[in-house]
């Protein structure tokens, strides 16, 4: 057995014997959500009597804890150094936890503790994120007590306020730019594209949030008395988004768009086949740009979809014409779109278009897009690693559908950034019964010891 072999299977041992469970089912005991303020001392224990800890003990990761910068939750940073020649990996991770929503799991689950059933393991945050990062940690454990020594730099970065759109983070990244100054970001989160098939992705989509209203006047109006007389702010809403994305979810505003997708980035996707399990909802494959693959739709195109609508009353609806409609709408967008303009793109297509009367608002910040080249040498080390160690290739994402604060590492921070996930997308992550697959976690243990090893190996 070569060490690297060694290594890899005393990961593996690990999961077996029930050491990797142990670990993973303290942290996720820890109630750490930061979307209870009540629950604001969860994050400091999280990090202060868990992770800091834990990263002394098992890699002699010198750490602190620092306060955020905008009044949010706590953030970690830890490091190892070994020496001024060496390459420097940042890892990252979240602490952090949506709501436990305890009384909507299924009878004899609850969030706060791991419930075993077959290959699923039941509990809040065992799939976003501490099963995740808890993988990476134990595959630098493995690495460090086989070979004695990592073969490279550690800095290590934990967030607690990932869940509540990683706040402050970036003002922190700003301000310990030297601190955290790496080669590469490696870090986990997020689904594979099947529950199968490993996969790195290299960013993730960017996300705008925004409201489209229409105040037509106070109160509502006898529909029978009015109807025909004065003009119903429903029907123009409705009719106003029509414009903006058809009826089979196509965007109809070349300002939303993004620059034509790639060649390499068609070829990366045409090898995908996205499998949500078999809890997730099946493909709407005539949904979206006509002339895209699901595949590109999802992970290299823009999307413009309805989140939530109001007007009258829909609980007690009345014979009578609203007086307001209402609509929160969001933008999923990739790389290189100029999002920047799209409300004044949308407000301008509406003017044009006879809708001026709705009103366009942003309702919260812009997540950016980001996108690591798939020529980028780290990209083409973390595959060359995994192939090595499991003899398939894995899947590989130009982008990632949903959103994560991967701008601080590449806009901020100025580095390639490699993203492996250890969940799939019927996970339910932000949903009661959130698991991980016990599968998935035993194959990334042994796929990420794998990678530490082959980039300490000395050549």
């Amino acid at each position: 057995m070569t060490d690297r072999s060694a290594a890899i299977s005393r990961a593996i041992d690990g999961f077996d014997n029930g050491e990797f469970f142990s670990v993973l089912n303290r942290r996720v005991e820890i109630q750490s959500t930061s979307q209870e303020p009540s629950q604001a001392s969860e994050l400091d224990r999280y990090l202060f009597e868990e992770i800091g800890p834990s990263l002394a003990a098992d890699l002699g990761v010198v750490w602190d804890v620092h306060p955020n910068p905008l009044d949010a939750g706590p953030i970690l940073i830890g490091e190892r150094h070994e020496g001024a020649d060496l390459p420097t990996i940042l890892v990252y991770g979240h602490g952090d936890t949506v709501r436990g929503q305890e009384e909507f799991w299924r009878d004899g689950l609850v969030p706060w503790k791991i419930t075993v059933e077959g290959k699923r393991w039941y509990g809040r945050g065992t799939a976003d994120n501490k099963g995740q990062h808890t993988t990476n940690f134990e595959a630098l454990k493995a690495v460090l007590a086989e070979r004695g020594e990592l073969g490279f730099n550690l800095r290590v970065l934990i967030e607690t306020g990932e869940e509540m759109g990683s706040k402050g983070l970036r003002e922190f990244a700003q301000a310990n730019k030297e601190r955290l100054k790496a080669d590469v970001l490696i870090a986990s989160d997020g689904p594979r594209v099947q529950a199968e098939r490993p996969t790195v992705f290299l960013g993730s989509r960017g996300n705008l949030n925004f409201t489209l209203s229409i105040n037509a006047r106070d109160g509502a109006h006898h529909s029978g008395n009015w109807g025909g007389l004065i003009s119903n702010p429903a029907v123009q809403l409705v009719n106003a988004i029509s414009t903006l994305v058809d009826g089979r979810g196509q965007l109809l505003v070349e300002g939303l768009k993004p620059p034509p997708i790639s060649n390499a980035v068609r070829a990366a996707l045409a090898d995908l086949s996205v499998d949500g399990g078999p809890d997730a909802p099946a493909i709407d494959r005539d949904w979206g740009a006509k002339d895209l693959t699901p595949n590109e739709r999802v992970f290299a195109w823009n999307t413009l979809e309805i989140l939530a609508m109001e007007t009258g009353n829909p609980s007690a609806p009345v014979n009578a014409i609203p007086g307001h409609a209402f609509a929160v709408c969001q933008i999923r967008f990739v790389a290189g779109s100029d999002h920047e303009c799209f409300l004044e793109a949308i407000r301008d297509h509406l003017k044009v278009n006879g809708y001026a009367m709705v009103k366009v608002e942003p309702s919260r910040g812009a997540m950016l897009a980001t996108r690591t080249e798939l020529d980028e040498p780290w990209v083409a080390r973390t595959v060359n690693s995994f192939e090595k160690t499991s003899g398939n290739r894995p899947a590989i994402l130009p982008s990632l559908g949903g959103s994560i604060p991967n701008d601080v590492f590449t806009d901020i921070l100025g580095m390639p950034t490699v993203w492996v996930p250890h969940s799939y997308s019927g996970c339910q992550q932000h949903a009661p019964d959130e698991h991980a697959l016990a599968p998935i976690l035993r194959e990334g243990l042994g796929l990420m010891t794998g990678l530490f090893w082959d980039i300490g190996a000395k050549t």
